[in-house]
C-alpha cells in the first residue's frame, strides 16, 4: 500500500464474526492477598456497577491487582449473585467449589468438570460438525461454552435420560438463579436442540419449552455533538481512527478489527468486510474524513497486514480497542451508559434522521432481517420532536 493510502480494490480474505449478544461478565478470581483467601472481581469500569459493589461487607480495593476484592467464601459469591442479578453476566468458573451434587446448580458457567469422558468425545463431535458446516469461531466457543454448563448439570445422569424436563430444570435452578439473560437462555436451548440432532440423532421438542421474550429495550444513542466530542477527546492517530471508522460505517468491534489493508478501496470509495456475522460479505461506504484519517495513520503506523495491529503487529486485541473507547467515553465526559457498539446505533440513527432509507440501513449494517433495523425508528428523535403537544393548546397561567 502507498503512503497516499490508495487501497486496493476487493480481495478475497476471512473474519470470524462475533456480537452474539453476550452480556457483559464480571470475572471472580480466587487469589491469596496479604496471606488470605480472598476474592478478585473484575468488570468494566462503570460507576453504577462500582456503586453496588461497595456494598458488599468488607469488600477492599487492591492497588496491585487493580481490583475490588471480598473474603473468599460461599456466602459472598451468592451475595454476588443477588446483588448484581439482571445487571452483568458473573462467571465465578475460577473458583474453588466442591463438586456439585446432582441436580443442584454449579458455580461455573462453562466447566469442563463433572463432564464424563465419554460426554466429553460427543462434545468434541460436536465441535467438528459445526467447524464443518463453517459455523463462525464465536458461535461454536458459544455453543461449546453453554452445551458444557448444561451436561456439567447433569452429569450424574447418563446422557441418554436426558430430554425436554432437563432443559427447564436447568433454566429454573441455573440460569434464572444465576440472573443470567434471556439470550444466554435462549442460546442453551438452541446449542443443547443442536447437539441431541447432530451428535444423538434424536429431537428435542422445543416448542414445548418455554422461549424468553427479549427485553424490548431501545439502544442509547449518542447526539452529533456528543460523537464529535468522543472523537476529539483521543490525542492517538491510530485510536481516534479506529473509533471514527465504526461509527463513520456502522461497524460491529470484529469487523473493524478482522479488517485488511486490502479491504479499502479509496479507489470506488467502499470497505469490503468479508465473512462477517452469518457468514456473509458486504460493502460500507468509504467516508472522505474518514480516508483522510487512514492516510494521516498509515504514514504515521505502517501497518503490514491488518489495517490496525497491535503494539508488535499481528490483529489489534479486542481488550485494547474496549479500552480505548471506555477512555475516549471518560475524557469526553460523556455519562450516559454507553457501550462500542453504540457508535453502530449512532450511525444507524443519523442515518434515519438524515433521510437515508431504512432498506439501505440494513443493506450497510447487514441485518438478516427488516424487523432488526426498524427499531432505528423507534429511537430516532427526528419526527418525535417535531410532535406537537396538545397541551400547547391551553392556556395555562
Amino acid at each position: 500500500m502507498k503512503e497516499t493510502l490508495e487501497i486496493n480494490r476487493f480481495q478475497t480474505g476471512n473474519m470470524t464474526g462475533k456480537d452474539m449478544g453476550k452480556p457483559v461478565t464480571m470475572q471472580l478470581k480466587p487469589v491469596i492477598h496479604h496471606g488470605e483467601e480472598r476474592i478478585l472481581m473484575h468488570f468494566p469500569l462503570d460507576a453504577e456497577l462500582q456503586s453496588m459493589a461497595r456494598k458488599i461487607p468488607g469488600i477492599k480495593w487492591s492497588k496491585t491487582h487493580k481490583a475490588w476484592h471480598i473474603a473468599n467464601n460461599k456466602s459472598n459469591v451468592k451475595l454476588c449473585f443477588q446483588l448484581f442479578y439482571g445487571k452483568i453476566w458473573i462467571n465465578a468458573s475460577e473458583l474453588k467449589k466442591d463438586k456439585p451434587q446432582s441436580g443442584s446448580p454449579a458455580i461455573t458457567s462453562n466447566s469442563r468438570e463433572g463432564i464424563p469422558e465419554n460426554v466429553q468425545i460427543k462434545i468434541e463431535q460436536f465441535k467438528n460438525w459445526l467447524q464443518a458446516k463453517r459455523y463462525s469461531n464465536n458461535t461454536i466457543k458459544t455453543y461449546l461454552e453453554t452445551l458444557r454448563s448444561f451436561l456439567a448439570f447433569h452429569a450424574a445422569q447418563p446422557i441418554e435420560e436426558i430430554g425436554n424436563d432437563d432443559i427447564i430444570n436447568f433454566n429454573n435452578k441455573y440460569i434464572l438463579a444465576n440472573g443470567y439473560s434471556a439470550a444466554y437462555q435462549n442460546q442453551v436451548v438452541n446449542a443443547v436442540k443442536l447437539f441431541f440432532r447432530t451428535v444423538e440423532n434424536r429431537m428435542m421438542d422445543v416448542d414445548r419449552i418455554e422461549r424468553p421474550r427479549r427485553a424490548q429495550k431501545l439502544p442509547e444513542i449518542l447526539s452529533l455533538e456528543e460523537v464529535e466530542k468522543l472523537l476529539n477527546s483521543l490525542d492517538n492517530q491510530k485510536h481516534r481512527t479506529m473509533l471514527a471508522i465504526i461509527y463513520s460505517a456502522g461497524l460491529r468491534r470484529s469487523e473493524l478489527l478482522n479488517l485488511r489493508i486490502r479491504d479499502v478501496d479509496s479507489s470506488r470509495m467502499l470497505i469490503h468486510l468479508h465473512s462477517a456475522k452469518g457468514n456473509k460479505d458486504r460493502i460500507v461506504p468509504l467516508s472522505e474524513t474518514v480516508l483522510e484519517l487512514l492516510r494521516t495513520y498509515y504514514k504515521q503506523y505502517k501497518p503490514e497486514e491488518y489495517l490496525f495491529e497491535g503494539q508488535f503487529g499481528g490483529q489489534y486485541s479486542e481488550k485494547s480497542l474496549q479500552e480505548v473507547f471506555h477512555k475516549a467515553k471518560e475524557k469526553a465526559q460523556i455519562r450516559k451508559k454507553i457501550t462500542l457498539h453504540t457508535l453502530r446505533h449512532s450511525y444507524a440513527t443519523h442515518l434515519l434522521e438524515s433521510g437515508v432509507n431504512l432498506r439501505y440501513i440494513q443493506e450497510i449494517l447487514g441485518h438478516k432481517s427488516p424487523k432488526t433495523t426498524q427499531i432505528y425508528t423507534h429511537v430516532s428523535s427526528e419526527g418525535i420532536g417535531k410532535i406537537q403537544s396538545p397541551i400547547e393548546k391551553l392556556k395555562l397561567k
